[in-house]
């Protein structure tokens, strides 16, 4: 009975699993041709009669302007004072000012950056009138509003808006390259490329893995997603608004332009633009060492803190995004906000691929010592698992393709068994993700959930 109740288990989990998993890998396997197309047309009939512009060719902005950048900080201590010194010796040329967010409750983040506040007029303190923890969205209100009142004090308006976080190794060229950009575009989104971890194996392979997912979305995803015409999210971090544009989503209710109770509250940011009908793009561009300017920071190393990350993307655009954002634009804007909430549901189909393969196992033992009456497979989820394998070998070479373009061919190889790690937490974080949304319907107000950052000795380290 028993054995019967495993079997028809088995089945079910085993449909469900090779269902989701062809669905899946189609659509990735799309997203793959239509970059493919783009590059090769790219190489073949544009970069043949112009060459590729990098930040040392690129021309200053016609019409130059103040930056402003936001960095809400909440415990952070260990990494603000480091990231804004290094920023500041970064951004040698450019007007901006760097608005950084703290909280009452906080005295230690506050005591790292006031010295630095103190001695430089680029930056200015805001402090949240409440307690932390609140939300990202609500501290980056606070900096709204503290970029409001200098504005008056300057009596001119900001030219744009960026959005950095605490832990953020920032590129020379960047603000250049937003001062350029944003003269043409409400919302511009460089690269973001996380370093590699240290460590032990398994510290370095949970880091790793946020390599290995940023160097295919940051590599191919975004690029695709602009080409197709749809919208641009941001990351929360290297991107930067029109001061104009982020006005208009600007609510006295909320206190700014960012809501309060989203998680995800730089995602929709990308998305509410687009719908009011701005402009989107993402920037790879090589700077005269042929580095990419982009962003890099340290991602969590840790099990606990890589689940309670990816929970809270979840959280914000995988659920909640469903009824927060809707169905606004034409077939491939719909194709993309598919892609972007299906997290959690692809989280659940590979729990259901790895219970049918756990039970295959079992059974394969069981039948050693005991011959038991299986039944062969339907040609359906015989054709599926068939098609599945083609998929899976393709999606683990192009991951590995991006991921060797990226940080080297070793990396790349190594990104292949990766894979493991970066399915289990992402099963975890549904697991947990689905647990917050619920409590958050029952009125439990959803708060910033922190993982402890670091920032690199850039002396020793590359």
């Amino acid at each position: 009975m028993l054995v019967a109740g495993l079997m028809a288990l088995h089945h079910e989990c085993l449909l469900f699993a090779v269902v989701g998993l062809a669905i899946g890998g189609i659509d990735d396997f799309l997203i793959d041709i239509l970059f493919l197309c783009r590059r090769t047309w790219r190489k073949f009939f544009i970069y043949v009669r112009h060459p590729r512009m990098t930040s040392a060719t690129l021309p200053d902005s016609s019409t130059p302007g103040p930056i402003a950048v936001f960095i809400p900080a909440w415990q952070e201590a260990d990494v603000i004072a480091p990231m804004l010194r290094h920023a500041l010796g970064q951004w040698q040329h450019g007007q901006y000012r760097i608005f950084v967010g703290v909280y009452p409750n906080d005295p230690e983040t506050i005591n790292a950056a006031a010295p630095i506040a103190e001695g430089d007029p680029r930056i200015i303190l805001g402090v949240n009138p409440h307690p932390g923890p609140s939300t990202k969205a609500d501290c980056l209100n606070v900096l709204w509003r503290a970029m409001r009142a200098s504005e008056l004090e300057q009596g001119r308006p900001y030219k744009a808006v960026v959005l950095h976080d605490a832990e953020d190794v920032v590129h020379a060229d960047e603000i250049r390259l937003f001062d350029f950009m944003i003269d043409r575009f409400d919302m511009v989104q460089l690269p973001v490329l996380p370093l590699p971890g240290r460590g032990g194996w398994l510290t370095r392979a949970i880091a790793n893995h946020y390599c290995d997912e940023f160097a295919e979305s940051h590599g191919k995803a975004l690029t695709v997603r602009e080409a197709v015409g749809a919208s641009i999210p941001s990351a929360g971090v290297a991107c930067a608004f029109e001061r104009q544009m982020i006005g208009r989503l600007s609510d006295p209710q909320h206190g700014g332009p960012f809501d309060p109770s989203s998680l995800t509250e730089d995602y929709e940011a990308g998305l509410r633009i687009k719908n009011m009908g701005g402009r989107g793009i993402f920037v790879r561009m090589r700077d005269h060492k042929g580095d990419l300017v982009a962003t890099r920071e340290y991602f969590p190393d840790t099990i606990k803190d890589a689940v309670k990350q990816k929970a809270r993307w979840m959280v914000g655009i995988s659920l909640a995004g469903w009824d927060r954002m809707g169905w606004h634009g034409g077939p491939t804007e719909w194709w993309m906000r598919i892609r972007d909430r299906a997290a959690t549901m692809a989280a659940f189909v590979l729990f259901a691929a790895y219970v049918a393969f756990g039970l295959w196992v079992l059974f394969r033992a069981i039948d050693f010592f005991a011959p038991l009456p299986m039944a062969p497979l339907p040609p359906l989820i015989d054709g599926l698992l068939t098609l599945n394998l083609a998929l899976m070998t393709w999606r683990g070479g192009m991951r590995a393709l991006f991921v060797g373009r990226a940080y080297g061919w070793r990396y790349g190889l190594g990104a292949i068994p990766r894979t493991l790690i970066a399915n289990y937490i992402s099963i975890l974080a549904a697991r947990r993700a689905v647990f917050l949304y619920g409590k958050s319907l029952l009125g439990k107000p959803l708060t910033w959930d922190k993982t402890q950052h670091r920032f690199p000795d850039l002396k020793s380290e590359p």
